[in-house]
């Protein structure tokens, strides 16, 4: 059997403190980490699910995924 490979559909994990709880504004973006470009939502999923878990005595941490696939090509976005 021939597998087609999955489309690629680029996904970032950031993370960071934010400054409250009501917003999605992260305290001091120079101290926002990267964690990585993933290129399916699985792989960014279970290393996002990762970083949350380190971070869960920090009620202020808070951890992300970006679809980045939507970003770079919004018209052909896949749901």
């Amino acid at each position: 059997m021939n597998k087609t490979p999955d489309k690629q559909l680029l996904h970032m994990v950031i993370g960071g403190e934010l400054s409250d709880l009501e917003n999605v504004e992260f305290a001091n973006l120079d101290e926002v980490e990267v964690v990585g470009l993933y290129p399916n939502y699985a792989g960014a999923y279970d290393v996002w699910k990762t970083k949350a878990q380190m971070s869960v005595d920090n009620a202020h941490m808070r951890y992300f995924i970006v679809h980045l696939h939507r970003l770079m090509d919004p018209e052909h976005d896949e749901k």
